[in-house]
């Protein structure tokens, strides 16, 4: 059973959130500000909070987190009540750790606790980019495009006909509150690595450089906003792969974590100018190649084909298949995407391909 809802989350009726024992899935961007409460505050003020399932450190922890559970910690509940803040690409932790948890509830069968998704709107809008994936893609991953155009409810719509579940699923809209209408998608940090207004634009195509010897400067004020390494020389006159509307900027940064923390890196600020149209993946891919073919230390890690999950993309990077081939695999690859995409879309604005 499936239902889309349009009044807030505390508005519903249903016996599960009144009177039965609620779990509450949630990171620090369940805050509601009209009311200066986070989502668990609702139950904990009726007497029926069971659980908090959060991230395991601080929401601004140098490090990637995740969102622990046990199938034993579902058992005794009658609602599971989800709110994350999703960031529009099929690679994001939390958002992977809910599709987690909706696996694990088709596990328990009949005795399963109904879902309940409080949606957000994508920081990263509706543009499309890439593929769905086209060989192994690793656990808990649905069939979507590296920059999949949709929110986190509509990703478990989708994710919950995949896979078969029968539990009830619910998704509250991201357009009933008025504290989710009032403030931008990232104003609350959806993660420590995802801080500002322009890092959901790049996180698409950056995020793959977590699996190369390349940083998008994790450990830095602006992660996949810079990208470097300490073997990498900058050189004003370097013919560098620069989309129209794309600016890339010489620098050096020290990251405090992560790979190189503690040394120098060398390389490049991607800049947007305004209202350009970026897309993160081909680009991303572009200066792959780009290394690859100048450094012979760059390293493409075990990891980075499975985030990738498309063989065609894979051999652009080594090399094997040409731009225009690239291109044109993502184009077709985008389109069969949007088709898919449409019949789980739950608001006005439709996903689009960034041509």
């Amino acid at each position: 059973m499936f239902s889309f809802r349009t009044t807030r989350l505390e508005e519903q009726l249903d016996k599960s959130l009144m009177e039965g024992r609620v779990g509450c899935f949630c990171t620090q961007n369940s805050w509601d500000a009209d009311k200066g409460r986070y989502l668990y505050d609702i139950f904990r003020e009726r007497g029926n909070l069971a659980r908090i399932f959060s991230p395991l450190d601080t929401e601004l922890a140098p490090d990637t987190n995740h969102i622990g559970f046990s199938e034993e910690e579902l058992k005794d509940l009658n609602a599971v009540v989800v709110e994350i803040q999703d960031v529009g690409a099929r690679y994001f932790n939390y958002t992977r750790d809910v599709f987690h948890l909706m696996s694990v509830m088709k596990d328990l069968g009949e005795a399963s606790p109904s879902l309940y998704i409080v949606d957000h709107l994508n920081p990263a809008g509706r543009s499309v980019e890439g593929s769905m994936p086209l060989s192994d893609c690793g656990q808990y991953v649905p069939k979507v495009a590296h920059r999949h155009g949709l929110t986190l409810g509509e990703l478990a719509n989708l994710y919950h006909n995949e896979i078969g579940a029968r539990y009830p699923l619910h998704v509250i809209s991201a357009l009933a509150s008025e504290s989710l209408r009032r403030l931008m998608p990232w104003t609350v940090a959806p993660a420590s690595d995802i801080p500002g207004l322009f890092t959901c634009d790049m996180y698409s195509g950056g995020g793959l450089w977590n699996s190369t010897n390349v940083t998008p400067g994790i450990g830095t004020a602006r992660p996949y906003e810079y990208i470097g390494a300490p073997f990498i020389k900058t050189d004003r006159y370097e013919p560098l792969p620069q989309p129209a509307g794309v600016l890339l900027r010489p620098c050096s940064f020290t990251p405090a974590c992560g790979m190189y923390a503690g040394q120098k890196c060398y390389g490049y600020q991607i800049i947007l100018e305004p209202g350009a149209e970026y897309h993160s993946l081909m680009h991303t891919l572009q200066l792959m190649r780009h290394f690859h073919d100048r450094y012979p230390v760059f390293v493409l890690q075990d990891g980075f084909f499975t985030r990738l999950a498309d063989p065609v993309l894979a051999d652009f990077v080594m090399g094997r298949k040409t731009a225009e081939e690239a291109r044109e695999h993502i184009k077709v690859e985008e389109q069969k995407w949007i088709r898919k995409a449409k019949k789980y879309i739950l608001y006005e604005n439709q996903p689009y391909r960034i041509k």
